[in-house]
């Protein structure tokens, strides 16, 4: 397995969808970091990407609490430059709606939308921030082509005319 200097976080690293995206950015030389509510649960994927000669590193994470993500994306952007952020949290709730209480659906959106906010801001600041740094080199375009490039002329420059 080759080695690039270059990490991705995927937030939300469960068993299915959240540990093939961490088996196949390693596949591709990139830095797993990866965290879910039960970080215990994310030994066996560590190990099996390890074994592969991959480098990962999985913790507990709570996406709800900003200073948990912004811990989170920093380590791994001090290990090695923050390229991709995956959120894939699901809050695998299933109510009908008038069955549905307000602290359960409280939680869905904490887990669905806030924590995407979170994710999201907190991985831009990182990576805007990053934009004007010349030591930094991109990933190469292995998994996603010139996807930097596309999102910052698409999405990082784009300012709000919103006075909200």
């Amino acid at each position: 397995m080759s080695h690039i200097n270059a990490s991705v976080a995927v937030i939300g690293t469960g068993d299915y969808i959240g540990a093939a995206i961490a088996r196949k950015f390693a596949s591709e030389g990139f830095t797993v970091f990866a965290g879910r509510r039960n970080g215990d649960k994310l030994a066996p994927l560590v190990a099996e990407i390890e074994a592969l000669g991959g480098t990962a590193f999985g913790r507990t994470l709570d996406a709800r609490v900003p200073e948990e993500i912004t811990a989170f994306l920093a380590q791994a952007e001090a290990y090695a430059p923050l390229e991709i952020c995956i959120f894939n949290v699901g809050a695998n709730v299933q109510f009908p709606i008038l069955e549905t209480t307000d602290r359960v659906f409280r939680k869905v959106w904490e887990m669905a939308c806030w924590s995407g906010f979170l994710a999201g801001r907190e991985a831009a600041r990182i990576m805007v921030s990053a934009e004007s740094d010349t030591q930094r080199s991109p990933a190469p375009n292995s998994l996603c082509g010139d996807w930097r490039n596309r999102w910052r002329a698409n999405w990082g420059r784009r300012t709000s005319t919103s006075p909200i």
